[in-house]
Parts: structure tokens; C-alpha cells; sequence
């Protein structure tokens, strides 16, 4: 990166110890480590982060997270870790502490979600010098929509029973031609790199005005929510690691 474009950059890992769907799912073994593991040591070899942290409720969890390099400065409170506790507050208490307790006041907060373990060194530089370069207030990882799932292939169904196109435009009126459907994209989990006053503006958001996309191909798209999620995501993940070696 060039040095002189540096900036103050907070990277938060949140990992919550109480998951259901996949039970213990941040220090569950992955593709041979811990699957946090993944995201931290990624993190940290992309020399583009100024600290990195791992927010949890877990001992067990922070006890690995610094096991792999992170920092675990405070455990989060019970309050900010329940089963349906967003993300959101857990980032504004995390860079709230650091404020409060170490006088440490990031430029950015780069949000990265260990359930997104195909996320590479270099993803994390080229998203943050593209947030640098464009001055935007947040960059998003996306991957492109597959044609088949094109919203301009979709319908919805309205409250009469009748079928109309998801994009509002009549039936008789779809793009029947592949070649000639628009582009679309998805978020795909990676990377949320955001300006750190956007967590304290009223309502606070990770995105802002200004929202700049970081293409991502699908080869390390891997998001987990499910145990069969799991099981696609090694797949995947074990062709990642023959790719990159």
C-alpha cells in the first residue's frame, strides 16, 4: 500500500459464542483450524489493518481468537451477545470502548464476518485502497447474481393472485434474450469497510452515502449460516487453498 494513504484502520471480527444453527461455529475445526482462525490470519497478512480485534462473550473464543494474533481488549456484554442481537450495536460498543478506555480513534472500521473464511490477504488491501482512492464513505464485498436468479428473471405474485415481474415492469415485457439481462450483484459477507463516524450518526449504518462495490469472484464467496453450508464451504474452501499454494 502506498504509505503516505495510510490510514487508521480497526478491523473487527465479531464472534458470538451462543450460535444454534452451527453449535460453537467460530472455533469449530475448518479445513483444519479454528474457522475464525481463517479470517484473522487473513487479516493480518494483508498488512492493511492497524489493529484487530475480536469482539465476543466467549472465553473459550477469545482465548483462540489471541491464540491467532488478535486483540480481545474487553469481552462484550451479555446485553450486545443474545440470539437475536444485530451486528450493529456490538461495532458501536467496540469502537466506543477503545474511544473511551485507549483514546483510540480509527479512520475506518473494517467489519469481518468469520463465516466468510474464502476472504484473502488481498481482498481486504485492494478494498481498502479503493476506499482511500475514491474517498467513499463504505466499500461492500458483492459477487455477480448467476442469470438464472436475475431479478429481471423473478415475479412476484400480488394480492389479487396475479404474477408480475419483480422489477415492476409487465410480464410481456421480459428480457427474453440472456445475453441481453443487466448485470446484477449480491453482498457476499467478506468485507464491510466503513468511515468510523457512520457509527455514531443518527441512525448509525455501516454504509453512508456513498457505497463502493469490491467485486468478488464466487470462487471465494463462502458464506455459512447452515451445517450444509459448512459442508459446500470446505469443498470450496480446500479448492481455494490448492489455487493459492
Amino acid at each position: 500500500m502506498d504509505m503516505s494513504n495510510k490510514k487508521n484502520i480497526l478491523g473487527i471480527v465479531p464472534a458470538r459464542g451462543g450460535s444454534k444453527g452451527i453449535p460453537g461455529k467460530n472455533i469449530k475445526e475448518f479445513c483444519g483450524k479454528p474457522l475464525m482462525a481463517w479470517t484473522i490470519e487473513s487479516a493480518l497478512k494483508s498488512e492493511a489493518v492497524s489493529r484487530l480485534i475480536v469482539s465476543t462473550d466467549d472465553f473459550k473464543i477469545a482465548e483462540i481468537a489471541k491464540q491467532y494474533g488478535a486483540e480481545v481488549p474487553f469481552m462484550r456484554p451479555a446485553e450486545l451477545a443474545q440470539d437475536a442481537s444485530p451486528t450493529l450495536p456490538a461495532l458501536v460498543h467496540a469502537v466506543k470502548y477503545l474511544a473511551d478506555n485507549e483514546n483510540y480513534k480509527p479512520d475506518y472500521v473494517l467489519l469481518l464476518e468469520s463465516t466468510s473464511p474464502g476472504r484473502q490477504p488481498f481482498h481486504i488491501k485492494e478494498a481498502v485502497k479503493l476506499i482511500i482512492k475514491t474517498e467513499a464513505d463504505s466499500v461492500v464485498s458483492m459477487k455477480e447474481v448467476a442469470t438464472a436468479y436475475s431479478p429481471f428473471w423473478q415475479f412476484k405474485i400480488d394480492q389479487n393472485g396475479k404474477m408480475e415481474l419483480f422489477t415492476g415492469q409487465p410480464i410481456k415485457e421480459i428480457i427474453t434474450r440472456r445475453q441481453e439481462l443487466p448485470k446484477t450483484y449480491v453482498r457476499n459477507g467478506s468485507i464491510y469497510l466503513f468511515k468510523t463516524n457512520l457509527l455514531f450518526e443518527s441512525p448509525p449504518s455501516i454504509y453512508g452515502d456513498d457505497v463502493r462495490p469490491y467485486l468478488t469472484d464466487e470462487v471465494y464467496s463462502l458464506d455459512i449460516d447452515t451445517p450444509q453450508d459448512w459442508a459446500e464451504a470446505e469443498e470450496k474452501m480446500r479448492n481455494i487453498l490448492k489455487k493459492e499454494i
